[in-house]
């Protein structure tokens, strides 16, 4: 399977470049120049970098991967708390270490089945007889799945109860999918059995919920994830990486992210908390995951009509929509599907482990570094292919500290953030605690969660290729990862030609999350991933479930590890640039770019309606061109001046206006109904279309509903684009 890099990159100049600036940069000094001239005016050192790259070690990953995973760490679990301990004693190693580590410790709201009552999905007789139990466990094919604390199957946050009702096929349980189903079936009563997929897990529910739906089971189906290959006998793992008919994908069930009962404070032992029924953005009915082969006897049993082409899966069946209830014909015919869930909601101490190389010349300046810790089982690749690079990076970092042959200019901050899965819990405290410090010193935020989805190939990071040329591909002596990426994903910029294709952080499917959204600061997403040309599967198969193990990682993901080793290069490398480089190494113009593509589109789908109806996006225009203007008399002016001869005070004065660019596209207001989403550009929608999230939401809200306190809304958003755009581009002109 070939399987590329996917480097996110959002903000931050929305792209980060390296090699705006080349070559030396010295300063003429004089004799009498005081000492620290020296270290003001250095530059990256390119010696150094090379040094780095060569001592990475894809045996030292692996070995760390095989220490992380040797038993499941679930947010706030013993296992949880051994990598706690690991991570402080690699970070405070006297040889290797980093110049502090320590704990930041947060008391959180968790929702945990309960272990002596599992829960339950069976299929009932009209008298109550169970005719069927889907499995409570997953079938072991390792010692790994009979490890007594693999955690059952679950959906975290799901409240308790134990509906009972006729089952209904409700494809991925979209609004769209319900609003279809409900034309024909009369939903009040029912159990909704939905697929993975479309919308985000908590959602399922939620949308099912007005329609009179009373439990929800959702299963991952074998055409969305393993090519529709079914058999353990010879199809998925343990033959392959494919998911095996007892996988089950668990994970946190709920919109925002952050802890649930301190919403926009730091969850510390003393924080206000809002009562738990105050708590929006869960599930308001019962829902529960269970694996494609107990979903197959479901679903093939089903009566009813045909449900639509593109709502039928991999099954050897049709997939029908429930009359509601299973076919006459079927041996659960007039039965009852019974959903019994008893989680638990919990005040759990869960703990952040932060470590810092401190700056030489500008320590109030951070580079920010983390992945996340915890997992739902062993967790082999999500996330601990992200830790043991870390880890391996800190090692090869620390051991320049300590032996005093290196030191960054700015502070690099490394943060292994707790209860990631239950949402992102540990990095949005971390970023709630330290608001204000962070929002006005912090330069960058990378993010390596999963830093390998697959093995071979690599898609690139920057349009400035310096860092990428340098850093060869996985397995592949003479082809660089700039090469590997644009060979598998690319597109034609107007101003840069043929280049790697890269995605945006819209959304909030990792820790970069609250980095992006809430703070505005620049960030990226580093992973290596397979190629989605050669296959179906939305993510890879044993994701979050009791089969990511190193037995699954070391065969079928990332075997010798050196897929591991060309992020661990990569992301190193685009770390030593940010915390060494003189003049940050971000581009305003590529910003420029992505703003008139979006502007592009937006003219396309909504000026000639916008028009009919006397709103104008003139102004909007305006702000874009006045972007472009003032991004490229900033770039221009960078490349054109020997920089290192000028006073400290005007590098600064540069770095903040290249920092601080996307603090401009804050907005605290413009969007009420999105948690802690406030900047304008990157922000998630729900509309599908490559724009201005804002704006695509408002209008395909108008357009649907035709009220004029919608096309209001659309008018809004268009102002606020306007005013952060046009404000954006003032701070990137000359101080007044």
């Amino acid at each position: 399977m070939i399987l590329k890099v996917v480097i996110s990159v959002v903000c931050a100049v929305s792209v980060l470049t390296v090699g705006i600036l080349i070559g030396h940069f010295g300063i003429d000094k004089g004799s009498s120049a005081p000492s620290w001239v020296n270290d003001v005016a250095k530059d990256v050192d390119e010696a150094l970098i090379e040094k780095f790259l060569s001592e990475v070690d894809n045996m030292q990953i692996q070995e760390n991967l095989r220490e992380l995973t040797k038993v499941p760490h679930m947010a706030t679990t013993p296992g949880d708390e051994q990598t706690v301990k690991l991570m402080l004693e690699r970070w405070r190693d006297p040889e290797t270490g980093l110049d502090d580590a320590w704990r930041e410790e947060y008391m959180v709201y968790l929702s945990f089945p309960d272990t002596k009552n599992p829960n339950k999905v069976t299929v009932v007789s009209p008298s109550d007889t169970v005719i069927y139990t889907a499995r409570e466990k997953e079938k072991p094919y390792t010692a790994d799945q009979d490890d007594p604390e693999v955690v059952q199957p679950y959906a975290a946050y799901s409240p308790p109860g134990n509906p009972k009702g006729k089952l209904v096929y409700a494809n991925q349980g979209k609004p769209s999918d319900y609003q279809e189903l409900n034309k024909t079936v009369d939903l009040r009563g029912t159990i909704a059995i939905t697929r993975y997929g479309g919308a985000g897990r908590a959602a399922k529910a939620i949308n099912a919920a007005p329609y009179g739906v009373i439990g929800v089971l959702v299963y991952t189906d074998p055409l969305d994830i393993n090519d529709g290959l079914m058999s353990d006998i010879n199809e998925t793992y343990p033959h392959s990486w494919y998911l095996p008919p007892s996988g089950v994908e668990r994970g946190g069930f709920s919109t925002h992210y952050g802890d649930l009962r301190t919403p926009y404070l730091a969850a510390k032992e003393d924080t206000y908390r809002i009562p738990v029924e105050d708590i929006t953005g869960i599930p308001p009915i019962p829902i529960q995951p269970i694996g494609f082969e107990d979903a197959y006897v479901l679903i093939c049993e089903l009566g009813g009509e045909a449900a639509p082409a593109d709502w039928q899966g991999a099954f050897n069946c049709s997939y029908n929509i429930g009359g509601p209830g299973f076919k006459q014909t079927s041996a659960f015919n007039s039965s009852d599907v019974k959903l019994e869930t008893f989680n638990h909601g919990e005040l759990k101490n869960s703990s952040n482990v932060m470590g810092v190389i401190r700056g030489s010349v500008e320590p109030d300046r951070y580079v920010i570094y983390g992945n996340h810790r915890d997992s739902w089982v062993h967790g082999a690749i999500d996330p601990s292919s992200g830790t043991s690079v870390m880890l391996e990076l800190t090692r090869v970092l620390g051991k320049m500290v300590k032996q005093g042959k290196w030191r960054p200019r700015r502070s690099i901050i490394f943060g292994s953030w707790g209860a990631e899965e239950f949402g992102l819990i540990g990095s949005a405290e971390y970023t709630e605690q330290y608001f204000t410090k962070l929002s006005e010193r912090t330069v960058a935020y990378i993010n390596v969660d999963i830093a390998v989805f697959g093995k071979k190939s690599l898609r690139r990071l920057l349009h400035e290729n310096v860092f990428l040329v340098q850093v060869n591909a996985a397995g592949m002596e003479s082809t660089s990862v700039y090469d590997n990426w644009i060979k598998y994903s690319n597109w034609t910029s107007p101003e840069h030609g043929l280049i790697p294709k890269m995605g945006h952080l819209t959304g909030a499917g990792s820790d970069y999350a609250a980095f992006v959204h809430y703070l505005g600061i620049t960030a990226m997403d580093i992973s290596y991933t397979y190629d989605r040309s050669k296959t179906n599967a939305r993510i890879y198969p044993a994701y979050h479930t009791a089969y990511d193990t190193f037995d699954y990682a070391s065969k079928y993901i990332d075997p010798g590890f050196f897929s591991h080793q060309a992020v661990a290069r990569t992301a190193g490398n685009v770390l030593i640039r940010l915390a060494d480089s003189l003049v940050l190494p971000l581009n305003c113009s590529d910003y420029a770019e992505l703003l008139e593509m979006y502007l592009s589109r937006a003219v396309d789908l909504y000026q000639s309606k916008l028009q009919t109806i006397s709103i104008s996006m003139e102004p909007l225009k305006s702000a874009v061109a006045s972007f472009r203007s003032a991004a490229s008399h900033l770039d221009q002016m960078i490349l054109s001046s020997d920089l290192a001869k000028e006073t400290p005070m005007k590098v600064r004065r540069i770095n903040d206006q290249l920092m601080l660019l996307d603090r401009a596209f804050l907005d605290p207001l413009a969007f009420p109904d999105k948690y802690a989403f406030r900047h304008v550009i990157w922000t998630s929608s729900s509309a599908g279309m490559s724009t201005f999230p804002g704006l695509a939401d408002a209008f395909a809200k108008a357009e649907s509903s035709g009220q004029s306190s919608d096309w209001d809304k659309v008018h809004y958003h268009l102002s606020v684009l306007s005013q952060n755009i046009a404000g954006a581009a003032n701070t990137l002109v000359d101080v007044i």
